[in-house]
């Protein structure tokens, strides 16, 4: 049972970011560079942690996480929203700066891991934004497959290790939080529409 959970949480994560990789190649979705940047780098850093934690299964699910994260930040750099230095984000790159600095130092994989995920939920916090603003440069389905690929990937850790439990459980979370966002937004988009215009009347 586990490794078929197993298999699928990493089946879907390849396929779930297949269309949102073809629409940002049209021009349809366009990327939050911060947030794909840092994903990429704290991802591998979340792979790494498991590898070291003795990590069974479950580890081909963070493995294609970091695959298909790192294609999306490279098609970013072109084609995506957003800068990569702003105010925000150079406070943000500080402190993952500080917390993998500090995490090498007293080499836990605890820490690192611990550390990864609060800076990725910050990074994701920009998408989050961002998908509630302009919910048409987002591919609901992609976040919707992830989640679904997240939930299975939960059940193959197969035992409570709150390690190994932390990252599919933090992808849960960021995941469920933009389709949040991308429905807020369209319908905040859709009742901003269905308004009549005010038309003022000159005497």
């Amino acid at each position: 049972m586990l490794q078929i959970c197993g298999a699928i949480a990493c089946a879907l994560s390849v396929l779930a970011f297949m269309p949102y990789i073809r629409d940002t190649l049209l021009g349809n979705t366009r990327p939050e560079r911060a947030s794909w940047l840092i994903w990429t780098v704290l991802s591998s850093i979340s792979f790494f942690s498991q590898i070291y934690e003795g990590a069974g299964l479950s580890l081909w699910f963070a493995g294609a996480q970091v695959s298909v994260t790192a294609i999306i930040f490279l098609l970013s750099i072109r084609l995506g929203h957003g800068l990569y230095i702003t105010e925000i984000n150079k406070k943000l790159y500080a402190i993952t700066f500080v917390g993998l600095l500090t995490s090498f130092i007293y080499d836990s994989a605890v820490y690192a891991l611990a550390v990864s995920i609060l800076i990725s939920l910050a990074g994701g916090a920009k998408t989050v934004v961002k998908a509630f603003h302009h919910p048409a440069t987002e591919t609901i389905s992609t976040w919707l497959m992830a989640l679904l690929a997240s939930v299975f990937g939960l059940i193959s850790v197969g035992k409570p290790d709150p390690v190994l439990l932390a990252y599919p459980m933090y992808l849960i979370v960021i995941y469920g939080s933009v389709i949040i966002a991308i429905l807020a937004g369209r319908r905040q988009q859709a009742h901003a529409c269905s308004q009549p215009e005010q038309v003022q009347v000159k005497y």
